[in-house]
């Protein structure tokens, strides 16, 4: 692709220096050579393109030359990318394809090392990263930056194995990013004192107060499941240079509809400053990770985007290194068709291995709370047909499945509240952290018919309701796909539609699902191993005497 020489004027936004001025800007080869100030003819808006400063590129099942595709069009030049969802799969040779398919694209993907693969060691993933894994990764130029430390016991408690990753980020001079819900005052300290320097998954502003105290960080996350903006988005003025924004996981209906514009948006709508505002989403990621994202400065690339108006904030069009990228809502950049690889190695189920002998005393239950990651427990009395333990859509208390994929093994098997099904069940591979395969439903047969769907596609969503049976294929490490993302955002909307119609009253039924297993994220949630006490990091009985 060539990479032109031209010149832009308009009403340039200077982001660092809090000003706007009309002007023009002089690209060549794709770096801003000049900028002058002066009266010009066109009344657009110029501004640094936008970043979004950790997302799981995975989570929106496109491989990442796809995700470029459609982020473009919101005005996202980078992203601060964890490919932590591959790796679980994968382990390096994922990390690396994510990075070499990102090069053929004009995008700039900035991946991290993951530093908890496996997350834990209470579920079964398809690879594991340990110590020489973990510093080829950041000996890379690539790789900037040792992403969420989800172990937080492991750093309070000094674990050898967790100290040593931390050791290593500081060898490569590479910040470290956190995950640590829920963890104030003392133990907060503790964690963020051992180097961790940011932190995405605050559901509270006291908890985000009591890390900005400590010196941390607040990425303020919107995604499609997990969104903290309206308890947190005060922090952008009170503390202009403490916060980022982030979408951590983005579905691919979503990313289709709008990206990191949209907290702008909502931001400048509240009368939030602009500058703090736009600074959260460009000049703050750039400068805690040393990206090389322009910022609109002579000497710069020329990353920018154009903006119709600072109210309504529509791009009009956005630019990588130079190269126009997307104009009024329309992708410039083409597919890149990449062969897909995978790991999975089970076959199909029968129902009768999901089942669950009744045993006395009460169920424990996963409680799911739409847009967030934490879930409850309680303990409820369960329905009992022929000797098991059932699904009860009445009481909306749901059978959830957990099942291995990389290897045949019993499936672990909870309970859940929350997801509202009526009839029929829905199952994804797309399952936070190691990626087995996650089914809920009202019938046993329904769930297995979910489960063999995605296996018979090695990876993918699927719906069962009655005689029909949905599935969107994903062959890449069964999270992924390289089809078109518009036409997959399609069929994702399709399949989110089919999950409501079957009763689900839950705003994104497929992100939720994908969260259910994420041991890291307290209170109660399922690995294939069985059912985990997030709050203790351990196993629990599903039976309650």
């Amino acid at each position: 692709m060539t990479i032109n020489t031209f010149t832009i004027s308009g009403n340039i936004v200077d982001v660092i220096g809090k000003r706007i001025f009309t002007g023009s800007i002089f690209v060549e080869n794709g770096v801003i050579k000049r900028i002058t100030e002066g009266p010009v003819s066109e009344d657009h808006y110029i501004l640094p393109g936008l970043i979004d400063a950790h997302i799981h590129v995975e989570s929106s099942m496109l491989i990442p030359s796809e995700f470029a595709r459609l982020a473009v069009v919101h005005g996202t030049v980078s992203t601060v990318s964890d490919p932590h969802e591959i790796a679980n799969v994968l382990g390096i040779p994922g990390v690396r394809f994510m990075i070499e398919n990102g090069k053929k694209v004009p995008f700039k993907f900035n991946f991290g090392a993951s530093s908890c693969v496996p997350a834990t060691s209470f579920e079964t993933a398809g690879a594991a990263m340990g110590i020489e894994e973990i510093e080829e990764l950041l000996s890379m130029k690539e790789i900037k930056y040792l992403s969420e430390m989800m172990n937080y016991p492991g750093v309070l408690l000094g674990d050898p194995l967790v100290l040593t990753k931390l050791k290593l980020a500081r060898k490569y001079g590479k910040p470290v990013d956190g995950h640590a819900p829920g963890l104030k005052g003392n133990e907060a300290a503790k964690y963020i004192a051992a180097g961790i320097t940011t932190d995405h998954e605050c559901f509270s502003r006291e908890e985000a107060l009591d890390k900005i105290s400590h010196g941390m960080k607040i990425l303020i996350r919107e995604g499609s499941a997990a969104k903290n903006f309206n308890e947190l988005c005060s922090l952008v003025d009170e503390f202009p240079g403490m916060v980022m924004f982030c979408s951590d996981d983005k579905h691919p209906d979503d990313l289709a509809e709008g990206h990191i514009n949209e907290i702008v948006k909502r931001a400048l709508a509240k009368g939030l400053d602009l500058f703090n505002v736009l600074r959260a989403c460009t000049f703050n990621p750039v400068k805690h990770y040393n990206l090389d994202a322009g910022l609109l400065r002579e000497g710069d690339d020329a990353d920018f985007i154009l903006a119709d108006n600072l109210k309504d904030f529509r791009i009009l069009g956005t630019w990588v290194r130079g190269i126009k990228v997307a104009e009024t809502g329309k992708t410039l950049i083409a597919t890149v068709h990449d062969t897909p690889f995978n790991n999975f190695n089970i076959n199909e189920q029968l129902p009768m291995s999901i089942r669950v002998m009744h045993k006395p005393g009460n169920i424990l239950v996963q409680d799911a709370y739409d847009g967030q990651l934490i879930t409850g427990a309680a303990v409820v009395e369960p329905r009992i047909e022929g000797g098991c333990v059932v699904s009860d859509p009445e009481r909306d208390i749901l059978k959830l499945v957990v099942k291995n994929r990389y290897a045949e093994t019993p499936a672990g098997i909870g309970f859940i509240r929350g997801l509202g099904l009526k009839r029929g069940a829905f199952a994804s591979c797309v399952a936070h952290d190691s990626h087995n395969i996650v089914a809920s439903g009202t019938d046993d047969e329904s769930i297995t018919r979910a489960i063999n769907l995605i296996i018979r596609n090695r990876g993918g969503i699927s719906v069962v309701d009655g005689e029909k049976d949905e599935v969107l294929p994903l062959p890449f490490a069964g999270i992924m796909t390289v089809e078109d993302g518009y036409a997959v955002a399609e069929q994702y909307r399709k399949m989110d539609q089919l999950v409501k119609a079957l009763g689900s009253n839950v705003r994104a039924p497929f992100m939720t699902l994908s969260f259910m297993a994420l041991l890291v994220i307290p209170q109660l949630k399922l690995s294939d191993k069985g059912l985990f006490d997030g709050k203790n990091f351990v196993f629990t009985d599903l039976f309650k005497i």
